[in-house]
């Protein structure tokens, strides 16, 4: 998928990205905020949310969050936004490990074990793939 860098909404979301990586995450939460108000496709509105959802105070807004992202990336048509499915799936079944509905959470580690097929062999596709491992053997026989 491509990712136009000129677009307002990747612009705020790279704005915020890097204000969390210098340790500013209130700002960056705004940032992310702001990238969601502004989105208009689902395109922006899938990338907005995916950020929103990491700085809610609760697990069940991340959640909310997290779904959201999710049905908006569904409605992208590029067939190459399947590979941000395994973190979608990853992040949303996490929120339900969290929320201790262990039936759920381990339907969304093997919706996102399946999406996999979509992710490249790099050290991301690596880390996304570990993640569903684990979350998979810590929900087995819950």
């Amino acid at each position: 998928m491509l990712y136009d860098p000129q677009n307002k909404t990747i612009q705020r979301c790279a704005q915020g990205m890097t204000l969390e990586g210098e340790g500013r995450g209130e700002v960056a939460a705004v940032i992310f905020r702001q990238a969601w108000d502004e989105a208009t496709t689902d395109l922006e509105k899938f990338i907005a949310a995916h950020y929103v959802a990491r700085h809610q105070p609760g697990v069940s807004g991340k959640l909310q969050w997290d779904k959201t992202a999710l049905d908006h990336a569904q409605r992208v048509p590029d067939v190459q936004v399947k590979g941000a499915y395994p973190s979608l799936y990853l992040n949303i079944a996490k929120d339900y490990e969290d929320l201790q509905e262990f039936i759920l959470a381990r339907d969304n580690y093997e919706t996102a074990l399946f999406y996999t097929q979509f992710l490249n062999d790099d050290g991301y596709g690596g880390m996304i793939r570990a993640g569903i491992a684990a979350g998979i053997a810590r929900t087995t026989n819950r």
